[in-house]
């Protein structure tokens, strides 16, 4: 961690969730397929709960076919066939891997079933609730920002091996913060979080949320896992485990 990190400014760590705090393949292996499985049955279940969700999917839907991009047809003559229409889009979105916001809203709400009937439980890295303590212990406060919707990092932080961590996260932050590669979005939670940039420490595994993040002012680490692919940069200080990133807070011993 040498290149430019000024440890004696950080007051607060932003974290990114998958690859970061939780491996990729619980996002991908497990997550994604229950949504995938599962997204037909919660919208025709939850049809009140879903109606507002599939009118935002539909218009995404038809901004995406004005744009040339050839998304699935959408089908309106009958109540089951927009919903069949509503789940190959989702589905056409999944497999784009689409940031989209209303995406993201509709798979927190299927997980929250999933987590709530004990199909899906957490899972985070052996060393997040050793240093969530410990940040907790020296005053900062620990943030999320990832592309789930705060529902689905909630219900991810609630439910691990580990216990509920929930307790030691002061804010979520998702999609409708902003993108995670534009510097917009980190001025928008410094902004949130009340304090200057540089006292808050972003900690990812992607170089190009961490560029932004940067941008905006703000320290930054990234994080490569033992397994994971190194990226082609390294410009930022690199860690493998929370465990070596030992921070004393400005005001401490």
């Amino acid at each position: 961690m040498s290149l430019s990190l000024d440890e004696t400014r950080v007051n607060a760590i932003l974290l990114d969730i998958e690859g970061t705090t939780t491996p990729v393949d619980f996002v991908h292996k497990v997550l994604f397929p229950y949504a995938r499985e599962h997204v037909g049955e919660f919208l025709r279940s939850h049809r009140g709960e879903a109606s507002e969700s599939i009118q935002q999917l539909r218009a995404e839907r038809a901004s995406d076919a004005q744009r040339g991009l050839a998304p699935p047809a959408w089908q309106e003559d009958s109540v089951e066939r927009r919903i069949q229409s509503a789940v190959k889009y989702v589905e056409w979105l999944m497999d784009c891997d689409r940031k989209s916001t209303v995406l993201k809203a509709v798979q927190g709400m299927i997980w929250e079933a999933g987590y709530r009937t004990g199909q899906l439980r957490g899972e985070v890295y052996a060393d997040v609730l050793p240093a969530f303590a410990r940040w907790q212990r020296q005053r900062m406060e620990t943030c999320i920002f990832s592309s789930g919707s705060t529902l689905a990092q909630k219900l991810l932080f609630e439910t691990t091996p580990a216990g509920d961590l929930t307790r030691f996260i002061s804010a979520y932050f998702d999609t409708t913060t902003g993108p995670k590669r534009e510097r917009e979005s980190y001025g928008r939670i410094v902004a949130a979080r009340g304090r200057q940039p540089s006292e808050i420490l972003f900690i990812s595994d992607s170089v190009e949320e961490l560029d932004a993040a940067r941008e905006a002012g703000m320290q930054t680490i990234l994080c490569v896992r033992p397994g994971s692919a190194r990226p082609h940069r390294e410009d930022h200080p690199v860690v493998e485990t929370f465990d070596s990133i030992l921070i004393s807070p400005r005001g401490m011993a």
